[in-house]
């Protein structure tokens, strides 16, 4: 079988994929489902309960959100040296590290003696998680026919929705009850159990071919590679601003339903973290309609959900807030699904740095304007937040319409 030294490891030429509906295809989507839930249940621990952290501590909101911030900047600085070390040791490997070391980690946090240590061991924890969103993509390409690729792929980002929802919905109302610490503590061991079953249900690669060494300058030379193909930075542009916008609306969207004139407790709070259902059903139907309409035109159509969700935000009713929050979610994660997925349909080789660039970009954004956002929340409001977030989706959108043809995105 051929080896790639400069792009990394690729899949064998004899190995056509496991189909839609095998066990084995079963096998990786509810183990990499489980790998969703391990990582995104952590990734996100503190997020239900950012108001009473910050009550408990004595921190402001946008300090609050440095516990989401950090472990997303150390996931965003490890995403490309764990797909190198992925294209050595193999992809399920070097994802069994990945989630043990996250896991172990988050044990660890509700015992943070002071809130620098804390986020020390949040970043620590992103570093480790790095591991499971840079490399289950390649994975997904390399051990699932072509057919079926982009179902997959929505498949696996739906089972992250429902992690990132898990966790949430069990932290606000442990944190109600017992304190932040508790609620970090019971994400943590539903994130045990979860990384449990992904080492149990993972089925061996047979995709996967191990690279042969390369040196820096051949590593930089793939990714540089990538980074001047303007269609994968129109997609790394997308993952940046909406996975930025998107946390930003989680992470202060509690601290103004906590406030007058609602004054709504964290148990309830960490409900409306259930409008990821939206996104569980919207990733796997975008997924789906590509096939008719081609990936720019739903990832498009995903993005002016987006936008509408938002604007029903900017009313004072609760009800007309929640329902844009599902719409607004449910828009996002059917761009997200699609434009993970199209990384590895861009990328002839080196996949994995590929996706890993993109997740680079979307933990970024998930860091940097996700903090960011605060600012604007702080000092003049939810709707100056939620008029930013808009203008980063038209911004995304005339991005993608203009790098990406319709031709060129539609199936063969």
């Amino acid at each position: 079988m051929p080896q790639n030294a400069a792009a990394g490891a690729g899949p064998s030429s004899l190995w056509n994929g496991h189909v839609k509906g095998s066990r084995d295809y079963g096998r990786i989507l509810a183990g990499l489902s489980c790998a969703g839930v391990a990582t995104f249940a952590q990734l996100y621990s503190t997020q239900a309960v950012l108001p009473l952290l910050a009550a408990d501590i004595g921190v402001t909101a946008a300090e609050a959100a440095l516990t989401i911030s950090l472990a997303t900047v150390g996931l965003a600085a490890t995403v490309i040296p764990w797909s190198f070390l992925a294209d050595r040791i193999g992809r399920v490997k070097a994802m069994m590290w990945g989630i043990t070391a996250a896991t172990v980690l988050g044990l660890l946090v509700p015992m943070s003696a002071n809130f620098t240590m804390l986020l020390v061991l949040r970043l620590l924890e992103g570093m480790a998680l790095g591991g499971i969103p840079a490399i289950a993509i390649a994975y997904l390409n390399e051990e699932v026919s072509k057919a079926h690729a982009a179902l997959a792929a929505g498949s696996y980002v739906a089972g992250t929705t429902l992690g990132g929802l898990s966790g949430r919905l069990v932290a606000g109302p442990v944190g109600e009850l017992w304190g932040w610490r508790s609620a970090a503590l019971a994400v943590s061991l539903l994130a045990t159990v979860a990384a449990v079953a992904f080492l149990v249900l993972v089925p061996r690669a047979r995709g996967f071919v191990p690279a042969r060494s390369a040196g820096l300058r051949s590593a930089l030379q793939t990714l540089g590679a990538h980074l001047r193909n303007v269609r994968l930075l129109a997609i790394y542009a997308q993952a940046f601003l909406m996975m930025g916008g998107f946390v930003a609306v989680y992470n202060y969207l509690g601290f103004r339903l906590s406030s007058a004139p609602y004054g709504l407790p964290a148990t309830v709070i960490s409900l409306i973290f259930l409008a990821y259902l939206s996104g569980t059903v919207s990733s796997r139907w975008a997924a789906a309609l590509t096939t008719r309409y081609g990936r720019r035109n739903v990832l498009l159509a995903g993005l002016a959900l987006t936008m509408a969700g938002l604007a029903l935000t900017l009313t004072p009713s609760l009800v007309l807030i929640l329902s844009g929050l599902v719409v607004f979610t449910g828009g996002f994660f059917a761009a997200h699904s699609i434009g993970s997925g199209w990384t590895g349909a861009i990328a002839s080789t080196g996949r994995a740095q590929a996706a890993s660039l993109y997740n680079l970009a979307y933990y970024l954004g998930s860091s940097l304007l996700g903090w960011a956002g605060g600012l604007v929340f702080q000092t003049w409001g939810w709707d100056a937040l939620a008029g930013a977030v808009m203008a980063l989706a038209c911004l995304t959108a005339a991005t993608v319409a203009v790098v990406h043809s319709r031709a060129e995105s539609l199936p063969a």
